[in-house]
């Protein structure tokens, strides 16, 4: 099963889950979620090692992700992975499933 396949079923079964089930599915879902970025992270380093650190800050512009100079290359890696990360079907399917658990009050962050 792909990281995408499995979010979306977490997704699916976050409505009909209560307190502790929900928690269990949104942090198995936040794990896949790290994941997921992490590995595109390391695909999008691989796939822009020949543009210049200018190059990529403006690509990060152009897709509306914040920067400026003093972020290294490893940074602005990052925002072009998060900005393309954040339009899956993964991502977009967690972000929700979070959102509507917090407005049912369940977080991944414990009360003090």
């Amino acid at each position: 099963m792909t990281t995408t396949q499995r979010i979306l079923d977490l997704a699916a079964a976050a409505p009909a889950s209560h307190d502790e089930d929900l928690v269990q599915l949104l942090g198995e879902a936040n794990e896949l979620y790290q994941q997921g970025l992490q590995d595109l992270h390391r695909e999008m380093a691989d796939r822009h090692t020949e543009l210049s650190t200018a190059d990529l800050m403006a690509a990060a512009h152009t897709v509306g992700m914040p920067g400026d100079a003093a972020q290294d290359r490893a940074e602005v890696i990052l925002l072009l992975a998060l900005a393309e990360w954040e339009r899956t079907p993964a991502a977009m399917a967690f972000m929700e499933m979070a959102e509507a658990a917090a407005r049912r009050g369940v977080c991944l962050i414990p009360e003090e």
